[in-house]
């Protein structure tokens, strides 16, 4: 991010602020950042010292970039515009329509979006001086993004319409993290969550996309932590409520990051409902789903197997463990057998040999006949002061991993702890929360856990019980956020008992309540909740939601005695009923983890618990859950069994998943692979709309994406071909001056009357009938490539190659008024109706060519969705194909004579009435797109005289084509360029046969090389015959010209 701290000096103050007070500066900077206009205040309430003096001065661009940068990521292409601003010598200016900045000539220039409350989007379409037409820019320019969006947001169409009836369609946006910032992942959801809000929008559903950020309790409190590190300070060293407000602190000013950079990418959700997890009302409906998960016997405390960070020094999920391949040792050594000799021992190999110091058994395979004479036996712990331990048996063991003899650490590994909890072993702890030894590691107390491994491991060297150590590739668990390895670690913590709530989840999945897209994860879905184990939902954090959970204090034998209250107040009075006035109670200090308050995102968002709230009532349950695969037990399924628990219903009727966006070479992006791509940056670079739409058109529901940059340069092109067809259609529409002309091309129709219409233009509507219908079947199935690959095709194949060159022959000096008005309302109606189809995918460029055609209503994010099972003319898409094959087959052949392309040719079309009926009446767009001479071009029934003399081509039964040679190609060069290709193809076939005739070759090579070389020759023979055939035909030409 560039700053303009330095480049103060450089920019003069403005008079045209001198009287703007602090809210309108405000305001002005919320607009040009796109902040809210009270996250805009914050930032200038606090950092900038308004003066009152004579001397005051108003805000500088630099100044005002100096007091947002700290709390903005800004893309480069902002950061650079600013300082281009800014070094030029411009300064910021007011007034009532936004920001300007004045240059230093004194001339005004506007380098702000116009204030978002003016009825229409300020479009960049202008009118030509000269000729009266509406004009577009040359192309389309992504800055027009943001003043887009803006006008979108400022006019409400995100907000659910209130007057609109039928069924809502809602969704709740899967909350990002408050300390994210946009990255691929990001950028797929909110294209793919757009896509459907934007559709049912316009199909006239009332349409909330809900969005919001999750507080992110580790995320969020490493980072403030590390921003404390840095000013030399410990959160212990603040108190844990100095700190909770320093990460308030922290989150006013960085918290509008992650949901600004959404903006970004176009999504249209309703702002005014944006929640934060730790929201007051939010933070209720935590509170009392626990109490009330409490009182229902589900919420117990516990010691159990967690994960245990020891940096974060917290319990972490399942989720926030992320497991590497990374290279280490196996290190085998003896376990001695109590009351044996020096040969009797056990060989055990382990990953970590300081957790020796916490085995309490060592288990074989009973079938292990190897060491079925020490089952039963006890075994003694090296380097524990002679501690014994069982040697069992048990069938988990393998035989076949290292050597056969397990050692069993059932405080420090999830396998061994299960097997402990099955034969009833004991649990050592050895490891403090920071990840040091305790004191049941006898001398190696106090020692960090890797030093002990190196230390316990020479001291068994030094007493001759190690036998070797040999590399291995193993699977290590790391802390997500602080990247340390994880610790098994028994805990005593909250936990959840799930048996009851996944039956229930499982439930609706098999009465059909709720389906999973695509539903090969519902295997996993399933698999999941039927093998649940209870959830862990305590964390040792000082960011979240406190347990509400208070212990009591001061009363003999009643200190693990606790309540659950929504409150303090409200623990005291259960307290005191039991224990009297003289009672002290203290809160539990652990918070709850982060998806126990994302699990209820879906109805707390919505008012719960108070089921009478409007927004409840409306619009709960919702309809879709859209997210990632890789979140499906860890947020879907709990999302399920907490809005069936404490609603009744399932949260949702739909989960659609999608999969990772990956590279090119379908390799995650990381910054160890130098992989990684800025949405942001491509942005800039491509615009938003042809990134949204290679996001969708390359995915299906649960797939990886391999997002290629060839692929997004193909869809900006596509966003040019689209640009440049709304140029020409306005280049051929009547001057703006003419609002009769105009008034009657912008009425939208329920149907329209393909009968009044001409072969090609009731071809093209057809087509687009036909569209209509298939995608907005396929947005129904969430078929969203499918949808924007029928559309892409649709508009670059048959509107812009196909019947824009029609239309020319209808618009460019014709006779025909009434065939160019047909025409006009035809591509105003093609052109309109896709529009509407594509906006979902690409809003920005879609909007603004919709707002420079005719076009009735404000915008067309809120306009009509067109009507499906509209008219059709079948015998149009059959006659229009012949028409198209004949030309195609035309171009063919003139490619294959190499004819120029500028020079127009003689044909001959021998149809039969039925053909010749159709083909009449386009004959001028027969002439125009195959470049024939429409002086020489005939038809009849009948074959040519000179047919032998001609290329002939078949495009059908009853139509065929003769193109005249002589009026092709120069005959003499075209035989002496044919010989040459026929010499070079001659030898080319004799080389290939010499080598087939060799023994030793066809002997000696691979079979497929030989093989090989008989496909080239039979090639080369097969193109020498055709040669052959066509200098036959030349040849005889030559000669009747010299007759």
């Amino acid at each position: 991010m560039v700053s303009l701290r330095a480049t103060c000096s450089l920019v003069r103050p403005s008079p045209v602020l001198n009287a703007s007070p602090p809210s309108r500066i405000c305001n002005c900077a919320a607009s040009a950042f796109s902040l809210s206009p009270s996250y805009s205040s914050h930032i200038f309430q606090r950092k900038w010292r308004w003066s009152l003096g004579r001397s005051r001065q108003p805000c500088a661009l630099a100044q005002l970039h100096a007091l947002t940068s700290p709390a903005l990521s800004l893309r480069p292409s902002y950061s650079q515009r600013l300082q281009q601003f800014s070094t030029e010598g411009r300064f910021l200016a007011g007034s009532e329509k936004g920001l300007r900045f004045i240059g230093t000539d004194g001339s005004a220039r506007n380098a702000r979006i116009a204030a978002a409350s003016s009825s229409s989007p300020s479009s960049v379409a202008t009118s030509n001086e000269s000729t009266g037409l509406k004009e577009l820019p040359k192309t389309f320019e992504f800055s027009s993004e943001e003043r887009l969006y803006n006008w979108w947001e400022s006019h409400g169409y995100f907000r659910p319409d209130s007057n609109q009836d039928g069924e809502p369609f809602v969704m709740s946006m899967p909350p990002p993290n408050v300390t994210g910032a946009l990255h691929m992942g990001h950028a797929m959801f909110v294209t793919l969550q757009d896509i459907m809000t934007r559709h049912y929008r316009m199909r006239g559903r009332p349409t909330l996309w809900l969005p919001g950020t999750d507080h992110a309790g580790i995320a969020t409190q490493l980072v403030v932590e590390k921003l404390l590190a840095s000013e030399g300070v410990k959160r212990a060293d603040l108190g844990r409520e100095e700190f909770e407000k320093r990460v308030w602190e922290w989150k006013r000013t960085y918290g509008g990051r992650i949901t600004n950079q959404l903006r970004r990418l176009g999504a249209s959700c309703d702002w005014e409902r944006e929640r934060f997890t730790l929201d007051e009302k939010l933070s209720s409906a935590v509170v009392e789903a626990f109490v009330r998960l409490h009182e229902k016997g589900l919420i117990y405390r516990g010691s159990y197997m967690v994960n245990w960070s020891p940096n974060l020094q917290t319990a972490v999920s399942d989720l926030e463990v992320e497991y590497s391949e990374e290279p280490g040792t196996l290190y085998f050594f003896k376990y001695p057998v109590a009351g044996g000799n020096a040969e009797d021992y056990l060989p055990v190999a382990t990953t970590r040999p300081e957790t020796v110091l916490g085995d309490t058994a060592v288990a074989v395979h009973p079938l292990d006949q190897r060491y079925a004479k020490f089952v039963g036996k006890m075994a003694v712990v090296p380097m524990s002061g002679g501690r014994e331990i069982p040697i069992i048996a048990d069938e988990y063991v393998d035989r076949e991993f290292g050597t056969g003899a397990l050692k069993i650490t059932p405080g420090h590994d999830p396998n061994d702890y299960a097997i402990g909890q099955k034969t009833g072993l004991p649990i050592i702890n050895i490891m403090n929360k920071d990840g040091t030894l305790n004191e049941n590691a006898g001398k190696y107390s106090g020692l960090d856990r890797f030093v002990a491994r190196k230390q316990l491991w020479a001291d068994l060297e030094s007493i001759g019980l190690t036998i070797k150590k040999e590399a291995h590739t193993q699977r290590v668990p790391r802390s997500q956020r602080g990247g340390e390895v994880v610790e098994p670690l028994v805990s005593k913590q909250w936990f959840v008992t799930t048996g009851p709530l996944a039956e229930k989840a499982l439930h609706v999945l098999e009465s059909g309540e709720l389906r999973i897209i695509p539903d090969r994860f519902e295997k996993i879905y399933v698999q999941w909740l039927t093998n649940i184990k209870d959830w862990c939902v305590s964390r040792q954090l000082w960011w979240g939601h406190r347990i509400p959970v208070w212990y009591v204090r001061g009363i003999d034998g009643a200190e693990e005695k606790y309540f659950v209250a929504y409150s303090e107040d409200d623990a005291y009075i259960k307290a005191r009923a039991v224990y009297g006035d003289v009672v002290k109670l203290e809160q539990d200090p652990d918070v709850l983890d982060t998806w126990f308050s994302s699990g209820l995102w879906p109805f707390s968002t919505l008012g719960w618990p108070n089921t009478e709230a409007e927004d409840f009532q409306r619009f709960y349950p919702t309809a879709v859950l859209e997210t990632g695969h890789d979140i499906l037990f860890f947020w879907v399924a709990r999302m399920v069994m907490m809005g069936l628990e404490f609603t009744g219903k399932s949260p949702f009727s739909t989960v659609y998943l999608h999969g990772l966006v990956r590279d090119a070479q379908g390799r995650k992006m990381s910054k160890s692979l130098g992989n990684v791509i800025d949405p942001l940056d491509t942005i800039s670079e491509y615009g938003t709309d042809a990134l949204r739409f290679t996001l969708a058109t390359g995915t299906t529901p649960g797939q990886d994406v391999n997002l290629s940059m060839e692929r997004l340069n193909a869809n900006k092109a596509f966003t040019n071909k689209l640009w440049n067809a709304g140029k020409f259609i306005l280049q051929n529409l009547p001057p703006i001056s003419d609002d009769a002309g105009w008034k009657e091309l912008s009425i939208e129709k329920d149907s329209y009357m393909l009968e009044d219409l001409a072969l090609p233009e009731r071809w093209v509507v057809t087509k687009l009938h036909m569209l209509i219908d298939g995608v907005t079947s396929c947005y129904e199935k969430y078929d969203f490539g499918e949808v924007g690959r029928a559309i892409y095709e649709f508009f670059w194949t048959d509107f812009a190659d196909w019947y824009i060159e029609v239309s020319k022959t209808r618009l460019y000096k014709n006779e025909e008024p009434l065939s160019a008005r047909k025409a006009q309302h035809t591509l105003v109606y093609v052109f309109t109706t896709v529009l509407k189809l594509l906006h979902p995918y690409m809003p920005f460029v879609t909007e603004e060519l919709w707002q420079a055609m005719p076009h009735e209503g404000d915008a067309l994010i809120i306009s009509k969705w067109p009507q499906r099972g509209l008219s059709k003319d079948e015998q149009a898409l059959q006659q229009f194909g012949d028409l198209q094959t004949l030309i195609r087959s035309i171009r063919n052949a003139r490619a294959e004579y190499s004819v120029e392309p500028a020079r127009r040719i003689s044909a001959v079309i021998v149809a039969n009435s039925e053909f010749q009926e159709y083909l009449l009446e386009e004959k001028k767009v027969l002439i125009a797109l195959a470049k024939l001479d429409p002086t020489t071009l005939q038809f009849t029934s009948s074959t040519p005289r000179e047919a032998d003399q001609a290329v002939h081509l078949v495009i059908a039964e009853g139509l065929e084509a003769y193109l005249p040679l002589a009026d092709m190609v120069d005959i003499g060069k075209e035989v002496e360029r044919l010989n040459k290709q026929a010499t070079k193809l001659q030898a080319e076939y004799e080389s290939n046969m010499k080598r087939l005739s060799s023994s030793k070759f066809v002997d000696k090579a691979p079979a497929d090389i030989v093989q090989g070389v008989k496909d080239k020759a039979n090639e080369a023979n097969e193109k020498l015959q055709i040669l052959r055939k066509r200098l036959t035909v030349l040849d005889s030409m030559a000669v009747g010209t010299k007759n």
